[in-house]
């Protein structure tokens, strides 16, 4: 696991080097092992490097025998021994035993078709020193990030915005079209991030940069293809799938491998067949918000030991600052902090750490993908009926049910936004300044991708749409950002292009059945683990921020940021503190409200106040 930087421009090879080097030690975080460089008169390409596999031999920028391509990597390529069989039966002699070389004469064998090749997470970009062109892509699912910027001449890339910024061209500017959007999703979903004329390459991308012009192009789509098969025929066949996933995701290392550790079944299956050494885990002192008993329990029954640590609200709150300048854009996801600290507290023991993140997103596993009877009974009633009780409920003070009225009041593609949303955009306008409030709604964003699977079961359309959106802009960025700001690299063995090939085809009763969300996953995990652990709902990873807000010594903390002259400009200072007041007296619970806002003034501080 590592970190790149380049970038294109018309300054003087002595600058390049000095700008290279600049934009690279911001990244040391990323791969605190070693460094490399190449500069020429075209651009320059940095490197940081977390040493995992051939230790010696890996080293980066990597340059072919015949020196004309370059290459710095981000990742791991899980199927490198395979395609170093190819080469070697090609006649290519490899010099080293990393996947860094493999992957570097697999691009000059096959060119931009070595994406679909590839089974792995990955961002990297290969210089064609002959032909002056630069070729980048990002695996399929978006594990690692890639930031880039086409601007005035200037061509930037980087594994972090961060060091994007180290450069003397790179003009800094908040981009603020993005704002109302992470109000409502709680991290940037826009393809232009919150620093103008920065983009994100999507997962399953490529470009090529040739002549000063870029092109950007699509390899990989989610396509489902649900067919009627037999249950017991699945199970066998995705038992043996996922035991090969965690496999080839631990094996691949040439140091010790641990695993993160909650309460669900998701990580605990992958313990389960991966029986690392040691496994981490932390929680929250507060009642509810701590599995890492459970974790310890589970831990103790396979004989494996386990880490643990206690947050509390001062380490949450202080460490927030540096959790949000390791994010690049402000993210709001509570779970984001723990992460943090969870890598922290790995570090100390290993660098390489297996997680059970993308089985929710390919198995049907979060609660919201299953509706009771009783709404779907409700959604048999006419739609303009529905809606007319929605606004009516809107004008009402809140009762039981209110907030379900409200929601199934509008169509399918406006009803679901995704796994992470969780305010309408009529709501964050009243939390923006007025000069800022804009009639953009989330349909906006969310439609061109409903079109892609209107076909579909509502099942089939949530899950899509959260792989395209809760999965790579929040899931696997705070995943990757917080492990790798304590050099750690994480892995995701139920998050595999050969899984998801499999998965597509599962029927919906294989994934929804009765109450039970994730089901055949589940029926799996029964054969390793305790019935108890199976059969465990899902419940995230729980951070009492809104109770703590009902203490006087928070409250004050999240007010001072909150009333500092510049919140004008972003935010109706008087409706937040409103509402910040109203939740403090117990009057409402805006505790997620308050926490988007003060993660985006805490970024802002960051990096531009």
């Amino acid at each position: 696991m590592c970190g790149f930087v380049g970038f294109v421009d018309k300054t003087t090879r002595l600058k390049k080097e000095k700008i290279i080097r600049a934009m690279n030690s911001k990244i040391v975080h990323r791969g605190p092992d070693g460094e490399g460089y190449f500069v020429d008169n075209f651009g320059a390409l940095g490197h940081r490097r977390l040493s995992i596999l051939d230790i010696d031999g890996g080293c980066q920028p990597m340059i072919d025998k015949s020196g004309r391509y370059v290459l710095v990597f981000n990742g791991e390529i899980y199927n490198y021994l395979e395609l170093k069989e190819i080469l070697e039966k090609d006649g290519v002699v490899l010099q080293t035993k990393s996947d860094s070389e493999v992957l570097l004469y697999s691009y000059i064998k096959w060119k931009e078709e070595v994406c679909n090749k590839l089974r792995g997470m990955f961002a990297f970009v290969i210089y064609d020193k002959k032909e002056h062109v630069l070729f980048g892509a990002r695996d399929q699912f978006g594990m690692k990030p890639f930031y880039y910027m086409n601007y005035q001449g200037l061509f930037i890339f980087a594994s972090e915005i961060k060091a994007m910024l180290e450069h003397p061209n790179f003009v800094k500017e908040i981009n603020l079209d993005a704002l109302k959007m992470y109000l409502v999703f709680q991290s940037s979903v826009k393809e232009e991030t919150f620093f103008k004329n920065v983009y994100k390459l999507l997962p399953g991308h490529y470009f090529i940069y040739k002549d000063g012009k870029l092109q950007i192009f699509a390899y990989y789509s989610y396509e489902f293809a649900r067919k009627r098969k037999s249950f017991f025929t699945c199970k066998k066949e995705l038992q043996n799938i996922l035991e090969n996933c965690v496999y080839v995701h631990k094996v691949a290392s040439d140091v010790e491998v641990g695993s993160y550790l909650s309460g669900g079944v998701d990580s605990s299956y992958v313990v389960s067949v991966a029986k690392p050494n040691k496994t981490f885990s932390v929680g929250f002192a507060n009642d509810g918000f701590d599995e890492t008993t459970y974790a310890k329990e589970f831990s103790n029954s396979l004989h494996i030991r386990n880490y643990r640590k206690e947050i509390s609200p001062d380490d949450f709150f202080d460490i927030l600052p540096t959790v949000m300048y390791h994010a690049d854009e402000p993210h709001a996801n509570l779970s984001a902090v723990p992460l943090y600290f969870l890598s922290q507290l790995t570090k100390k023991e290993v660098s390489v750490v297996l997680s059970g993140e993308g089985a929710d997103e390919l198995f049907g596993g979060y609660n919201e993908y299953y509706d009771p009877l009783i709404l779907k009974i409700y959604l048999k009633v006419p739609l303009f009926i529905r809606k007319s009780i929605r606004l009516l409920c809107k004008k009402l003070p809140h009762f039981p049910g209110r907030n379900t009225l409200i929601k199934y009041g509008l169509p399918f593609n406006e009803r679901y936004t995704g796994h992470g949303s969780f305010m309408e955009s009529e709501e964050a306008n009243l939390l923006l300044a007025k000069k800022l409030r804009n009639n953009e709604k989330i349909s906006d964003i969310l439609n061109p991708y409903y079109k892609m699977v209107e076909k579909e079961n509502e099942v089939t359309k949530k899950m899509f749409l959260d792989l395209y959106f809760w999965l790579p802009q929040d899931i696997l960025l705070k995943a990757d950002k917080m492990s790798m700001a304590n050099g750690v690299e994480l892995r995701t063995p139920l998050l595999d292009t050969v899984l998801f090939s499999y998965s597509k085809t599962l029927p919906n009763s294989f994934l929804i059945h009765k109450k039970t969300t994730k089901y055949i996953f589940r029926e799996i995990a029964k054969e390793k683990m305790p019935l108890n652990w199976a059969i465990r709902r899902k419940c995230g990873f729980p951070v009492p921020f809104s109770k703590w807000l009902l203490e006087e010594k928070y409250y004050l903390r999240v007010k001072e940021l909150f009333t500092k002259n510049y919140v004008k400009d972003f935010f109706d200072v008087c409706f937040i503190n409103k509402i910040l007041e109203q939740h403090y007296h117990g009057i409402a619970n805006h505790g997620r409200k308050i926490y988007n806002i003060y993660c985006f003034l805490v970024w802002y501080e960051q990096f531009f106040a």
